[in-house]
């Protein structure tokens, strides 16, 4: 008798939840025989979660049919969250949820009829197993901890920011129902993700993260250039949606470009990465090349950035030296080049012309990118106001620098000031006896005969950018194809087909021995940007100004035998000299290559122009033209 009643109740319900699911609102959440869900049993929709007694159901809330799930979960953190996630509380909202979608009960396991035969299986992705470390943190531990990129009024008020009040804290915490409505899949009719509101251009993302600019316990937020950025902002077209989201455009998908709520195999930072995933590259650079490969992921598309890493490459993170957003900005002991070590996601803007900022003045595309101080070296600049203040973050003071041999031969300096010759501040700064004008303008003390007007495009004669008083690093340290200077490829110093990162060619002397014969000489030389001093002649008239000796008397001599710049000068600046190597000029032998005349020291004496040295097996002196080293001691004039 009371199994009867029990089941006209049931049937009862059933008839109200047709009336009320017309239409099928439902969605895949209509388990039902005649619904849209994957699983389907003989059960009336709304029978599989609710019973209208509380009696022999979950007593904490929503009349529960559905087995809960006593699983144990893993649950999200990273380095930079504030909050603390917890196991959700059984019986609550999130908890109702996982008693399908951990997959660890079988849908349709009710409780007052046990498990109702079912038929079908549930999408992948809707099952998240007990690993919940790649879904968006909930059940957080309460009261909830203030954050620069939360809304204020998470913790003041307990309330979001979202002007329709359909994003909502559940009992002052963020469940899954915060975010979802378990009675209606389509609220948002393009992302049919069961949300609470239309969630097109961040807008439910927003309701909880800042992007205006607030400073908590020091932090300043990430998020506060967000607005205007690139990525907000762009109408390219997504032509692969599971990988970038469900709307059509990179702005409309927004945070979800590169995030994913649940089921990211990154973890931290819930970041998506391409599909499928490529060895030996990490999760932040996986996920900022979905769309900068080239591919068809995006349109029109983007330059491909991830081919200049099939070059010579800034090192990808590996093992132990892997990127973490809360890591240092001055990168000690953990070199690494990650995308977001040069650039900001969140504040990144398209270059659109290459006539401003001027240099040094950091570029849109590293807009927001943090940065060094060349005053001192460690002090941070956040966000970077110059471009060489982003690369001081591993180029400057910090410990750990590495001279590789993949970025090809490195000249050992005669003068080291402080004994790291990595470091490019005390070659460049305005302590510098003499240096390229990257962090200062360039020297009017002295005349530079052989310095263009402009800088000269890829093709060797075009007029590319004024010459300014100042210079970018991007100008030498550049992909070898960039588009500022000519080429198809994309700017910056990803990689190049040429040794240390350099836009053009630039062959560096070696010697068997210092003082010994040159074995890379490149006699009657090639001075077009084919040649080995391309780099050079970018802003230098070789030809017309240091083949004819317009600079120094010897010039034409050293050049037509065959010898580099790089055996009498340096490429960044010279520190503080001495009084046997003033600096002047960048000279700053390379002593891998030269050596001392006899006992004396190496020396340059600017004001006669001579030096006191062996190079080639020639010995020069300060007061003598260069002799040639004969066999039995002999000096022979050359």
């Amino acid at each position: 008798m009371k199994r009867t009643l029990l089941m006209q109740v049931f049937l009862m319900l059933g008839l109200l939840c047709r009336a009320q699911v017309s239409g099928d609102v439902l969605g895949s959440h209509n388990l039902s025989l005649s619904g849209t869900s994957p699983v389907r049993g003989a059960l009336d929709p709304c029978l599989y979660c609710h019973v209208p007694h509380s009696g022999v159901a979950n007593p904490n809330g929503a009349l529960w049919s559905q087995t809960l799930s006593t699983q144990t979960y893993k649950t999200y953190g990273s380095t930079t969250l504030h909050n603390t996630s917890l196991q959700p509380t059984l019986g609550g909202d999130s908890s109702l949820c996982l008693s399908c979608h951990d997959g660890t009960v079988a849908v349709g396991q009710t409780q007052p009829f046990g498990q109702i035969q079912m038929s079908g299986n549930m999408y992948p992705l809707d099952k998240f197993g007990n690993d919940l470390q790649g879904s968006h943190p909930f059940s957080l531990k309460t009261p909830m901890v203030d954050a620069s990129d939360l809304v204020q009024s998470l913790t003041t008020s307990h309330t979001t920011a979202d002007p329709t009040g359909a994003v909502k804290l559940i009992n002052n915490d963020v469940e899954c129902t915060s975010c979802h409505t378990p009675h209606a899949q389509m609220v948002d009719t393009i992302s049919k993700n069961f949300l609470v509101r239309d969630s097109s251009n961040g807008q439910m993302c927003l309701a909880c993260h800042e992007v205006n600019p607030r400073t908590v316990n020091s932090q300043s937020n990430p998020l506060a250039q967000w607005s205007g950025s690139i990525h907000a902002t762009t109408g390219n077209a997504i032509a692969n949606a599971p990988l970038l989201g469900s709307y059509s455009t990179v702005a409309q998908n927004a945070c979800l470009s590169c995030h994913m709520p649940h089921n990211s195999v990154a973890g931290p930072r819930l970041l998506r990465g391409p599909q499928p995933p490529i060895a030996n590259l990490d999760s932040a650079t996986q996920n900022c090349m979905t769309c900068h490969n080239g591919g068809s992921n995006i349109s029109p598309v983007i330059p491909n950035v991830y081919a200049e890493f099939s070059k010579i490459a800034h090192p990808y993170p590996s093992g132990v030296n892997t990127h973490d957003a809360a890591e240092t900005p001055l990168l000690n002991n953990n070199r690494h080049a990650t995308c977001v070590d040069c650039h900001s996601p969140h504040a990144s803007l398209q270059q659109s012309s290459f006539a401003s900022p001027l240099p040094p003045a950091v570029r849109p595309p590293q807009n927001g990118a943090v940065g060094i101080s060349a005053t001192d070296g460690v002090t941070v600049v956040n966000p970077s106001v110059n471009q060489y203040e982003n690369c001081l973050r591993c180029h400057g003071n910090s410990t750990g620098k590495q001279t590789q041999v993949v970025f090809g031969y490195a000249p050992l300096r005669a003068i080291i000031s402080g004994g790291d010759g990595l470091n490019v501040i005390t070659q460049m700064n305005n302590t510098a006896a003499s240096s390229h004008p990257v962090m200062h303008d360039r020297s009017s003390a002295l005349a530079q005969p052989s310095l263009l007007g402009f800088m000269l495009q890829q093709d060797g004669k075009t007029q590319g950018r004024a010459m300014g008083t100042r210079i970018y690093c991007t100008d030498c340290h550049n992909s070898d194809d960039n588009r500022e200077f000519g080429g198809p490829g994309p700017n910056g110093p990803h990689g190049s087909k040429w040794t240390h990162l350099l836009e053009r060619r630039y062959e560096l002397s070696q010697a068997s021995a210092p003082g010994q014969a040159i074995t890379n000489l490149y006699p009657n030389p090639d001075f077009s940007v084919n040649g080995p001093y391309a780099m050079c002649g970018k802003c230098h008239d070789l030809p017309g100004q240091v083949d004819n000796n317009t600079s120094w008397a010897q010039h034409s001599l050293h050049i037509n035998d065959g010898f580099s710049c790089s055996v009498c000068h340096t490429s960044h600046g010279m520190t503080p000299g001495t009084a046997n190597v003033t600096g002047e000029r960048l000279v700053n032998f390379d002593i891998n290559v030269v050596a001392p005349n006899g006992s004396a020291p190496i020396t340059y004496d600017r004001a006669t122009n001579s030096c006191s040295l062996v190079c080639h097996n020639h010995a020069h002196t300060s007061a003598a033209a260069a002799t040639k080293v004969g066999a039995r001691g002999t000096a022979l004039r050359r």
